[in-house]
């Protein structure tokens, strides 16, 4: 501003040296004009006057502008001593606006971290919301307080922030739900029977494990059904001892109860109990040759062990009764004995020995042998059959495993593996003939040890009884020679 006013200034002083150079030069003009003399003077006069008082005014004003600078010269000080407070006021109002930037920032980051855990926060409150309210659901007492699960409907509402009462709700149902859980209780309620329909009855409930009805002198348990918030009877009745100790229980008889904490689990295996026909229904056409042959060794098997033991009876006592007799001399008594029974192996060896009791001993020893040996076959008859019967049966279970899951492969690629259920027949046939044939397999394999180890031991038994024959034979020869 200082250099405005010096320049204003100079540019006077310039205007007036210019106005004065100019009235010059009018008078120097008129001056140089004889015909204007008189005229010129007087405006000479007046110009000289008019340049007089120019000057006055240049000089009051060269004054005025003097007079000016030195306030303005003052002014410029002040407002430059204004502008450096202001620069100063500006820097400390910039460096508290920065700090309060860097507060904001802190603040709009703690803002979003607290945010961010009260979200945390809300989504945690609603997870165990709604684990409460599985659990209520779940829980056998809502038939008797199904209030309960207005209470926790609420809280589970996206749109609302859960605050203390909504606390204080969640931790009295839980805690509620524990005190219930160690009450027995025998009351007056509604379930749905056997045969579908409601009634009304006792209803013992034993924590949030069992519960029991009574009605109509019939007694058994409950199932609890979530979906329907009722109590269902179930459609089979336990065993007579566990029912004798329910009756007992509920009429104040006995302090011991048998429980299920499973919470309904092992009670539904009751009615899902399969026997024998249900698992032949579910093992497929190739259970049927599985049993057939089960059958048919077993018909072997029962014939083969009244055989066996007659012929091992017999041999006994016939043989040793021969013994006896051939000790004694009475060849006429053996040979009448060997004569009675004409077919069975016993008699058909001694009436062989007996017959060549004259011969020499190795002659005699191996037609008894011999005569054995024949009879071998009959008493291994259908013993190699069993033994096929025993090798057929786990491959026959083996085929209706590979059938069961070509069956389950092909379900699978109908229809994937979304639904279990639709896959269950393929394996259920599976497994049922593989169980069946190991089941027809392992008592046929051991009936046919048995049967063998039969065998052996009567034809060891013959082969005794026959060496003794031929001890006495040749003892009673060479008394007589």
């Amino acid at each position: 501003m200082m250099q405005m006013v010096v320049k204003m200034i100079n540019t006077n002083k310039t205007n007036k040296q210019l106005v004065g150079s100019f009235v010059v030069l009018i008078w120097i003009f008129f001056l140089s004009a004889p015909s204007f003399g008189q005229d010129m003077r007087a405006v000479s006069q007046k110009a000289k006057t008019d340049h007089e008082a120019a000057l006055t005014e240049a000089g009051a004003s060269e004054e005025r502008i003097l007079t000016d600078r030195e306030s303005l010269v003052k002014e410029i000080a002040r407002l430059e001593h204004e502008v450096k407070a202001l620069d100063n006021d500006i820097t400390i109002i910039q460096d508290e606006f920065d700090k309060l930037k860097e507060k904001e920032l802190e603040l709009a980051e703690q803002k979003s971290i607290d945010e961010m855990e009260m979200r945390e926060l809300t989504g945690t409150v609603r997870v165990i919301a709604r684990d409460m309210e599985t659990i209520l659901r779940q829980s056998q007492f809502t038939v008797r307080l199904p209030e309960r699960l207005d209470l926790i409907e609420p809280i589970l509402k996206k749109d609302r922030f859960p605050g203390m009462n909504d606390f204080k709700t969640m931790t009295d149902l839980f805690f509620q739900e524990m005190d219930l859980s160690g009450e027995v209780v025998l009351r007056t309620g509604l379930f749905v029977d056997r045969k579908g329909v409601e009634k009304e009855g006792d209803i013992l409930t034993i924590g949030k494990f069992t519960a029991a009805y009574r009605a109509d002198d019939e007694t058994g348990y409950l199932r609890y059904s979530e979906g329907s918030n009722h109590f269902y009877a179930l459609s089979a009745f336990p065993s007579w001892f566990v029912l004798r100790n329910l009756n007992k229980y509920m009429e104040g008889k006995t302090d011991e109860i048998c429980l299920d904490f499973s919470r309904g689990a092992a009670l539904r295996q009751i009615t899902h109990k399969t026997n024998l026909i249900d698992q032949v229904k579910n093992g497929g056409p190739l259970v049927w040759p599985i049993l057939a042959t089960g059958l048919f060794a077993l018909i072997i098997a029962i014939e083969r062990i009244i055989f066996l033991r007659r012929v091992h009876a017999n041999t006994d006592r016939v043989m040793g009764k021969v013994n006896e007799l051939a000790l004694g001399g009475e060849w006429q008594e053996c040979d009448k004995i060997a004569k009675d029974k004409k077919g069975r192996p016993a008699y058909n060896i001694l009436k062989t020995g007996l017959n060549a009791r004259a011969e020499e001993r190795e002659t005699l020893e191996s037609v008894l042998q011999e005569a054995i040996l024949k009879e071998l076959p009959r008493l291994e008859r259908f013993l190699p059959t069993l033994n096929i019967m025993g090798a057929i049966a786990p491959l026959l279970g083996l085929l209706g495993t590979v059938t069961g899951m070509i069956s389950t492969f092909h379900v699978i690629t109908l229809y994937g593996t979304g639904d279990p259920r639709m896959m269950s027949g393929g394996i259920s046939e599976a497994l049922v003939t593989t169980m069946l044939g190991l089941s027809v397999a392992i008592p046929i394999m051991l009936m046919h040890t048995f049967l063998s180890r039969r065998v052996d031991h009567i034809i060891g038994d013959m082969e005794e009884k026959a060496v003794a024959l031929t001890n006495i034979i040749y003892r009673e020869i060479r008394l007589i020679d």
